[in-house]
């Protein structure tokens, strides 16, 4: 089935006629053509969105959130054909897959009701008869450049907060899940969204992303997706001085302590782990155990995570769905090899799985490294795949140690029954988000989501603090005195003497 970009609320082809295949990467079938675009296709969409942006700040933000209303709606009666497609084009297993969708809605209705919530502040001023007050204003032309992990969940929080705060948008999501983009966009425009102020651009990140991030009509550029990748984004934002909100790489851990209810834990650390093949940004690769109980842990982990089911994840049985394509599926497998060089013991997996239908699509067997040092590249670098690295620690302070010893700062978890530890860690652990006794997995769309250190650049998806990315605050003084006052030069000192 042909798929087509979307510019001033027309579906175009690309302006060259050329096009790519979206596949299966649990089948290899073909899901359908979409256009492979360039440099003028994204040059007519930021055109396109430049020329809305006019009218479409002018909407009062809760007649914008109405559309969002709808687009929440639509999307409820279309989960389970989105969740379907989650799975058929991304990989992960049809739960999940609900899930993704399922974040979407809930983010969609969030961001609806923020458009009766877009509080700025008022506060007296300093000098008589003046009023002082701040509210939002939009920023211009936004481009929202999404991965393929979250094909329905990160668009979502990106287009609907840049959306309702007034801004228009040239969207660009992955070349591995163009399909689920289009299909987005087709919900949006049937909700009401006027023409040009909702733009899609499918094609590949280094000709179209790249185009975006320098394109000049672009205001904002909001990236999800590799630290190497957002670190260019970031460079060439710089040089044009324009505003720039980045999502990257994480390095997880769970931290399992001496008094930690191991079944519990094993729990957490299956699902952090291996769940959506371990390609989430918020994933586990690492568990910090101590070592009172690291061989009980892996005695209960080792045989479960062994008996994980791979395959085609519409098959509701399955556990652990194909890596996203064949290079990724390459990348993974190097760093097996990587482990074993530097001398960690692999327990578990380590080698693509080939035999009946999984040949055809890009299966790695769930993977689990024992003894591996926190120096280790496995315990440095984000792999985005199914491998585990157990690390052993003697203590709850080497476990921090051990934790925030790594480039990124996405994501902690500890598992353990000591409230002063729990709190030791909650201070302690230097990550944007941190879990008690849960996995490393499970944001929720009305709180803030993001990292520290290469994680990101400080700023936060999710909840009220997205609409820091998407508005700029301006600032308003109303002096009714009828006369000049200087600010400070005409302050009277209140301290009962003469100036």
């Amino acid at each position: 089935m042909p798929h087509q970009n979307y510019i001033d609320g027309q579906w175009v082809a690309a302006k060259s006629g050329q096009t790519f295949e979206s596949l299966n990467p649990a089948t290899g079938e073909v899901l359908g053509t979409v256009p492979k675009s360039g440099l003028q296709d994204v040059d007519a969409a930021v055109e396109a969105a430049a020329r809305a942006f006019p009218k479409w700040r002018a909407v009062p933000a809760p007649r914008r959130a109405e559309i969002l209303f709808r687009a929440g709606e639509l999307l409820v009666r279309r989960k389970e054909d989105f969740a379907r497609m989650v799975t058929r084009e991304m990989g992960k297993v049809i739960v999940e897959g609900r899930g993704d969708v399922q974040e979407a809605i809930d983010t969609t209705y969030y961001y609806a009701g923020e458009g009766r919530r877009m509080f700025g502040f008022t506060t007296p001023s300093e000098l008589p008869n003046k009023a002082a007050l701040t509210f939002r204003d939009p920023i211009g032309v936004v481009a929202a450049i999404t991965p393929w992990n979250f094909p329905t969940a990160i668009p979502s929080w990106k287009l609907m907060p840049a959306l309702v705060a007034g801004n228009t948008v040239v969207f660009k999501p992955a070349s591995d899940t163009p399909i689920l983009g289009a299909m987005l966009v087709e919900l949006l425009e049937e909700a009401g969204l006027p023409p040009g102020v909702l733009n899609l651009v499918l094609g590949p990140g280094g000709v179209v992303g790249e185009a975006l991030v320098k394109h000049p009509g672009v205001s904002l550029v909001s990236f999800t997706g590799s630290t190497a990748s957002g670190t260019e984004v970031a460079v060439e934002a710089a040089r044009q001085v324009k505003r720039v909100a980045l999502e990257m790489g994480g390095k997880n851990a769970i931290i399992v302590l001496d008094d930690a209810d191991l079944d519990l834990a094993v729990e957490g650390i299956l699902w952090s782990a291996f769940g959506t093949t371990g390609q989430r940004c918020t994933a586990a690769s690492r568990v910090i155990a101590h070592q009172a109980v690291r061989q009980q842990l892996l005695d209960r982990l080792a045989p479960r995570a062994a008996q994980l089911k791979l395959g085609n994840g519409l098959d509701e049985t399955v556990n652990v769905g194909p890596i996203i394509n064949a290079a990724q599926l390459q990348k993974v497998h190097g760093y097996t090899e990587v482990g074993q060089r530097e001398g960690a013991v692999l327990l578990l997996g380590g080698e693509r799985a080939t035999e009946g239908e999984l040949s055809r699509g890009f299966f790695y067997r769930p993977t689990i490294f024992d003894q591996v040092r926190p120096t280790m590249r496995l315990a440095q670098e984000e792999i985005f795949g199914p491998t585990l690295s157990i690390i052993p620690v003697r203590s709850l302070e080497q476990a921090i140690e051990v934790n925030n010893g790594v480039p990124y700062g996405l994501t902690t978890s500890i598992y353990t029954a000591d409230v002063n530890r729990a709190f030791q860690a909650m201070r302690d652990l230097t990550t944007g988000l941190v879990y008690l006794n849960a996995g490393t997995i499970g944001a929720e769309s009305h709180l803030p989501f993001g990292g520290t250190r290469k994680t990101g650049n400080g700023h936060r998806e999710g909840g009220w603090t997205a609409l820091d990315i998407f508005t700029e605050w301006k600032t308003v003084f109303v002096d009714y005195s009828g006369r000049l006052q200087r600010a400070q030069i005409d302050l009277v000192p209140q301290t009962g003497e003469n100036p």
